[in-house]
């Protein structure tokens, strides 16, 4: 499937802070978004990664789409300047939603949530669920150790080699958005 004009990506992403070059990454691809006039869907947090993202589309001029489950609104969790706030009430409701808003995705460094959206994301593909495309962003070596895992996989002949080249990796974000684009 080739896309030639992605307008919504959603990106998965820690809600905690990481490292300052996850931070810098993050901006970038905000960036990069906003440049190009994507539109950002999102877990509609604040904070960590996730409200980095948001605020520097924000400040760039870029629409922002989240999308929360009630019970993090009801934490404070919620950012309350998004050009749209979706609340739902499971985080099954808030993966569907995002999911559906989106036309592609990209993997920002995080840890479990993100492997687990990220993965069902993979997972649906694999079984011909969806063709919309999916990019991690590599910053500084993130995935490098699951980019390992997964080779161990193919030769451990759990993974077939087709299934995982479905996993791919970018080291920018006009590269990632690029291989969105090209998908």
């Amino acid at each position: 499937m080739y896309f030639t004009n992605v307008q919504r990506v959603c990106v998965y992403l820690s809600s905690s802070d990481g490292l300052p070059a996850h931070a810098a990454a993050i901006r970038a691809l905000a960036g990069e978004m906003a440049r190009r006039r994507i539109t950002l869907v999102y877990g509609g947090a604040h904070r960590g990664l996730m409200g980095v993202l948001a605020d520097e589309m924000l400040a760039r001029g870029g629409r922002v789409i989240g999308v929360i489950p009630r019970a993090l609104v009801d934490l404070e969790v919620a950012h309350r300047g998004l050009t749209e706030l979706h609340v739902v009430d499971t985080m099954h409701e808030r993966k569907a939603l995002m999911f559906t808003l989106a036309e592609a995705f990209i993997v920002g460094p995080g840890g479990m949530g993100t492997l687990e959206e990220a993965f069902e994301t993979l997972t649906g593909m694999q079984l011909g669920y969806h063709a919309k495309p999916i990019v991690f962003l590599e910053v500084d070596g993130f995935w490098a150790p699951l980019v390992a895992f997964l080779d161990h996989s193919v030769r451990a002949e759990v993974l077939r080699p087709e299934v995982r080249s479905l996993f791919r990796t970018a080291s920018s974000a006009s590269e990632a958005l690029d291989a969105l684009l090209a998908w």
